[in-house]
């Protein structure tokens, strides 16, 4: 498996790569049409025409696995919204924090896509994980299914960007946003997800965790993770991640400049623009980060001095009493999945032209066109 990963930092993603680059001859505009009109249900009309790499690239996506069972997802997306919380918790405080430990934090450092436009890409990231596990979100055209597929481009263009840069180190990094770091980054959103909730007290089935497994396994195959690096269940996915992170070199300084980023971007994320409250909740994502992630890393990523003494199974007496009153107080509980629900929609980037397909058009993100 250790052979597999490092094998894995030298691909991308080559139908994607080269749809990119044959898009790359035209204008935004024209590219940006010819993506929407075959991302879109046929309505009847032929599709415009494309460039034969895109055509190909439409194909790929338009070729749904064997192993897929879209209505077995449901049971995942019921677990995703019961728990909520623990989804919000586990990624920000957890997840995402140990990804950038990884060389991962490397393209973003590199092309400053979290310091320059952090919440709007962070409010993005948050809209996918909601559009996945929201009904029918991953049926064809649907918006999780898109937003997957959206990811798969916004790659692709990224390593083309970084490819034709003098920034970017093959020799050393590997690919830029190489298969093997996405199919890594996919364990992490899942299982490490899973893991992460259940420290902090959510409650679900074997058949829930499988869904919510399957899920982010379809929504990486959209995001064209070859199945040669993409995980097959949990098991599967907590040992690719610790084969992967036993792989990946200690934090870097870009790690540790994004960690902190990420932490301190919580409250902006959520619409919190008070400095004091904002300080306030960075602190507790701070502390509950830690005692998620571990002293270790918590030191290596330069995380404040701070005890974790009685975080989690605070964390699980909530969780129990959240579900004591879903059984005795129906109506309480209508109400406090209601807030939540509204927070995890403030949280993610929504604006009226719906999903579009600009893409970056230059590698730093200062001096990129809005996408």
């Amino acid at each position: 498996m250790a052979e597999n990963y490092v094998a894995h930092t030298m691909i991308g993603d080559p139908l994607a790569d080269a749809a990119v680059e044959a898009l790359s001859t035209l204008k935004r505009s024209e590219s940006n049409r010819l993506i929407s009109a075959y991302m879109s249900p046929p309505d009847g009309n032929e599709l415009p025409d494309a460039p034969s790499e895109v055509r190909a690239l439409f194909d790929d996506v338009m070729s749904p696995p064997d192993w897929l069972d879209l209505p077995a997802l449901n049971a995942g997306i019921h677990m995703f919204h019961r728990n909520r919380k623990m989804v919000v918790a586990g990624m920000l405080a957890g997840v995402l924090v140990e990804g950038f430990s990884t060389n991962i934090s490397e393209s973003f450092f590199i092309t400053g896509r979290l310091r320059y436009q952090g919440v709007r890409r962070l409010q993005q990231n948050n809209r996918h994980m909601v559009e996945i596990f929201f009904p029918g979100g991953m049926d064809p055209y649907g918006d999780g299914w898109r937003l997957s597929f959206r990811i798969r481009l916004v790659h692709a263009q990224v390593r083309y960007l970084l490819n034709n840069s003098e920034d970017w180190d093959v020799g050393a990094l590997g690919v830029p946003l190489s298969a093997a770091h996405c199919g890594y980054a996919i364990t992490a959103f899942s299982a490490r997800l899973l893991k992460h909730m259940r420290s902090l007290g959510a409650a679900f089935s074997e058949e829930e965790a499988a869904s919510f497994m399957a899920t982010w396994r379809y929504s990486g195959l959209l995001m064209g993770i070859p199945e040669s690096i993409l995980f097959e269940g949990e098991d599967d996915a907590l040992k690719l991640y610790d084969i992967g992170t036993m792989c990946e070199p200690e934090p870097s300084a870009s790690s540790v400049v994004l960690a902190n980023s990420l932490v301190n971007s919580a409250p902006l994320v959520v619409g919190i623009d008070d400095p004091v409250e904002g300080k306030k909740l960075s602190q507790y994502v701070y502390k509950v980060s830690r005692a998620l992630i571990g002293d270790l890393l918590a030191n290596q990523l330069n995380y404040p001095k701070q005890s974790t003494f009685g975080v989690l199974p605070w964390f699980r007496v909530q969780a129990r009493y959240d579900r004591f009153t879903s059984r005795v107080l129906p109506k309480m509980a209508r109400k406090s999945n209601a807030s939540n629900f509204t927070t995890l929609m403030s949280g993610s980037w929504y604006h009226d032209e719906g999903i579009t397909y600009d893409l970056p058009d230059h590698v730093y993100a200062e001096e990129s066109s809005k996408w």
